[in-house]
């Protein structure tokens, strides 16, 4: 690395990636509080575990159906305007939550209903979010650089957790103004998405080229730099939108990310359940709940440099499922309280290092609008099993009374989808193309 990649880097890092991790800190916050409302809010609402598990997939539909349509939006629009539309709509959405039931009320819908109605139109206000914030990342840093920069982004997933675990824990114990605790809760942890809607307008910067904040010369070299990138993966193959749509290695990234929301997000809604069930309270329930994003948070990072560092992107995204699989199907069998929880801990290093490691794999083929169709194809296929993991929990909770049957299922998929990623087509000569000069010929994808 010479001296002005070290200095660009380093500026565009500094400059995009604490804003966006904040952005996606109260986004995932927004996403997934309904799992300790559900502590109070299912029988304030009269919702069966296994209603509450759909309502909790509902999210996903949307978000599959309009995921593609969104970030073909970003790309035409501009990052700033289509993210800060997204953040807003999503943040009235969310607050709306805690009027289910004047709502209801108000239109004689009952409240099971509202709360489906609410989630459904969620997933479709923030349809393109993540994946528009990592084909924006494509935008600006170069290949050999985009595992870890994706892991710093989603740090923002355990830190959401760590320290929003906490303090959603604590507001279930406010009351007033005629509302309950996660009343409360919806309203005050959706005020953040829409004030930093506002934000994102005046911050983000939609390409290199407009980039003031950078020098003549770092914009001049990054410029470079991705243009190069470019040229050389065009030069082995180009990609165009409807082909990036029914590639076979978008599909297989599509189903290996299908196998990993299974597990994350069927774990992610019933984890304050599982944690209250050990005989806690509920702000020892955030607490506790914050722990296995911690470990996530750690092996995320650690798993994603050296991805980069070895450019074994296929091998790293095997172990990471693995990992996740033996940490969930133990879960499932163990009942001490500290070994599940441990248990716990293991599968989310997996989970949450999974999708840094696997997200470079298809922007080192795909290109511009391609880029952006593929991407968000990826994650809104992948996304539907976020449907399909809470719902599951929820009925098998009901059928058998406890979580090892869905444990066990969910460990299942990620076991899977750790054997698919083994098929993956990994070419890691294209990624350090743009580094050499004149580059090297593309090698066959191994």
């Amino acid at each position: 690395m010479d001296e002005i990649e070290a200095r660009t880097i380093r500026k565009v890092m500094w400059r995009l990636l604490p804003f966006l991790f904040i952005c996606y800190f109260v986004a995932y916050l927004d996403r997934v509080n309904v799992g300790f409302a559900k502590l109070q809010m299912n029988s304030a609402l009269g919702l069966s575990e296994a209603a509450y598990g759909l309502g909790a997939g509902l999210f996903f539909i949307s978000y599959f159906l309009f995921e593609v349509p969104s970030n073909l939006a970003l790309d035409r629009f501009g990052a700033r305007l289509w993210i800060a539309r997204i953040m807003l709509s999503w943040g009235i959405i969310s607050a709306l939550f805690a009027f289910i039931p004047a709502i209801s009320a108000t239109t004689g819908i009952s409240t099971e209903w509202v709360f489906y109605i609410l989630r459904f139109l969620l997933g479709l206000a923030e349809a393109g979010f993540f994946p528009g914030i990592i084909f924006y990342l494509t935008l600006w840093f170069p290949s050999v650089y985009r595992a870890r920069v994706v892991s710093l982004f989603m740090l923002a997933i355990p830190f959401s957790s760590i320290v929003g675990g906490p303090i959603s824990g604590a507001l279930l114990n406010i009351s007033g103004a005629g509302l309950d605790g996660w009343q409360w809760l919806f309203i005050l942890e959706a005020l953040p998405s829409m004030l930093m809607a506002f934000g994102v307008i005046f911050y983000l910067t939609d390409r290199p080229a407009l980039a003031t904040w950078l020098a003549n010369d770092e914009r001049g070299w990054l410029e470079r730099r991705l243009e190069t990138e470019r040229q050389h993966k065009v030069a082995v193959e180009h990609v165009g939108i409807v082909k990036a749509l029914t590639d076979l290695r978008v599909l297989a990234c599509a189903f290996v990310y299908f196998c990993l929301n299974a597990a994350s997000y069927g774990v992610a809604f019933f984890l304050p359940t599982i944690i209250k069930n050990f005989g806690v309270s509920n702000f020892q329930t955030g607490l506790l709940s914050a722990v296995p994003f911690l470990f996530g948070a750690v092996g995320m990072v650690l798993l994603s440099r050296n991805s980069d560092r070895t450019l074994k992107r296929r091998e790293h995204v095997c172990f990471a499922m693995l990992l996740a699989a033996v940490g969930l199907a133990g879960a499932g069998l163990a009942s001490a309280p500290a070994l599940v929880l441990g248990l716990l801990c293991l599968s989310q290093i997996g989970v949450s290092a999974t999708p840094p490691l696997m997200w470079p794999i298809p922007s080192a083929f795909l290109t511009g609008t391609s880029a952006a169709a593929g991407i968000a194809a990826i994650n809104s296929l992948g996304n539907l099993s976020g449907f399909a993991g809470p719902y599951m929990m929820g009925y098998l909770k009901d059928t058998t009374g406890n979580f090892t049957a869905g444990l066990l299922v969910l460990g299942g998929c990620a076991l899977v989808g750790s054997i698919v990623a083994l098929t993956f087509k990994v070419n890691p000569h294209i990624e350090v193309a743009g580094a050499l000069p004149g580059g090297p010929s593309p090698a066959p994808a191994r």
